[in-house]
């Protein structure tokens, strides 16, 4: 019966999980729709329409280390509680800010929501790594839950692409108004979900831990050393923080391309929101694939061969001749094509990724997931490819892509080795 029990938990656990995965991407995935309106509101440079992301990601930094305390502490549940509680505040700012016309408040909103992303990373991976017991079939559970993320990073774009529609003088924040009122309705709904779920706490502390810890025989610094002496772990955390550059900056960049008024690859918003969604679809489908084959092909191979394809295909995107294809009656840029199918490649990166990093962790997962977390605030540099992109050209700052994905490579075939025990 116990053992039933303990199934039965798991099972509602793990669902519970994969519902929070949704929320992530779809929350997070405003920015980079919301940032095509705030260049045509606010008339914002390429770079500074990307303040939105900018903020979502600069929270991982603040909230990572201190979210893993109180993962530790306070347990999956209560980290799980706490963190749809901002994120409904978060998104509530957001939506205040197209009443009053505000940018900085609209970053602002972004910030806090991204407080509330990070706890929801925090709890999701690691619970779903352990459930599945780590190695290859903890790494399947994480990419079919990487594949629910997906199916809200697809929505989200295509929801604001379908309410901004054209672009023009008069699009603005009030526009998004409808999306941002149904994602406060998902973050209420999640709430009494989590509330009313049993989720096992397989990592919070001992009462033998916290008297350690009141005693000074532990401490924060401690738990940090200790956990970056692992250099598997290290070179892990550096590659997340690459790869959050590589994942929402390819179609962020694709959705100014397309919406550039005037420029060589301009289709309005409506069709770059619903490309872009093609993108996040593709990462579905990646996800789902790699979930599927995740319990017999390890990370390593995975992220071996995806950067290596990846690289590829943002070279074809650069290089692709300008000119326009029709697909279901849509015209948009034939570089965009390559675009889409990059979401294949990067789907497993994120699973992949932290499965190797956490491996052999122990007892400090918690402090590893919240360092791993910290690093996600790497999406500050898309504002950088922004910048890049004012200067050399849209399609050009994809180089900036191709050296993160390199290293990405590197990480794969020799940094997720060093350190490991045979």
């Amino acid at each position: 019966m116990d053992t039933q029990e303990t199934k039965g938990g798991n099972v509602i656990a793990i669902a519970t999980m994969f519902a929070l995965f949704f929320m992530i991407a779809f929350v997070t995935n405003f920015a980079a729709s919301m940032g095509v309106i705030a260049k045509a509101q606010f008339q914002a440079s390429n770079a500074l329409s990307q303040l939105g992301n900018f903020a979502n990601f600069f929270a991982y930094l603040f909230m990572g280390i201190p979210g893993g305390l109180i993962l530790k502490r306070k347990g999956y549940k209560f980290t799980s509680l706490t963190a749809v509680a901002v994120g409904f505040v978060g998104v509530g700012v957001q939506l205040l800010s197209g009443y009053i016309g505000s940018f900085a408040v609209y970053v602002t909103g972004a910030f806090i929501a991204g407080f509330s992303m990070c706890m929801l990373n925090l709890v999701t991976n690691p619970l779903l790594n352990t459930l599945g017991g780590g190695g290859n079939k903890g790494n399947q559970l994480v990419q079919f839950g990487c594949s629910l993320n997906s199916v809200g990073a697809t929505l989200s774009p295509m929801v604001l692409g379908w309410l901004i529609g054209e672009i023009t003088k008069d699009t603005a924040f009030s526009d998004a108004a409808p999306a941002l009122m149904i994602a406060m309705g998902i973050f209420a709904f999640a709430f009494f979900v989590v509330l009313f779920s049993r989720i096992p706490e397989p990592h919070m502390e001992t009462a033998e831990e916290k008297s350690l810890r009141l005693s000074g025989g532990s401490s924060v610094v401690k738990d940090i050393v200790a956990t970056l002496k692992f250099p598997h772990f290290t070179l892990g955390a550096i590659a997340i923080f690459f790869y959050i550059v590589i994942e929402v900056g390819i179609p962020s960049m694709a959705n100014l391309y397309m919406t550039e008024v005037n420029g060589p690859g301009y289709v309005g918003g409506a069709v770059a929101g619903t490309v872009v969604a093609a993108y996040w679809f593709s990462m579905m489908i990646g996800r789902l694939v790699g979930g599927a084959i995740g319990s017999k092909v390890s990370s390593r191979a995975m992220i071996t061969g995806c950067s290596v394809v990846a690289i590829a295909l943002v070279l074809a995107a650069m290089f692709a001749p300008v000119q326009m294809v029709t697909v279901f009656g849509k015209s948009f840029p034939l570089s965009m094509c390559f675009v889409v199918l990059c979401g294949l490649c990067t789907s497993v990166m994120w699973g992949g990724i932290f499965n190797m990093a956490a491996e052999g962790l122990g007892k400090y997962v918690p402090m590893g997931s919240g360092i791993f977390m910290a690093m996600v605030f790497g999406g500050v540099l898309i504002p950088v490819q922004g910048m890049l992109a004012d200067k050399i050209g849209i399609l050009n700052s994809y180089w900036m892509t191709i050296a993160l994905l390199a290293y990405v490579l590197f990480y794969a075939l020799v940094g997720s080795k060093l350190g490991q025990k045979k």
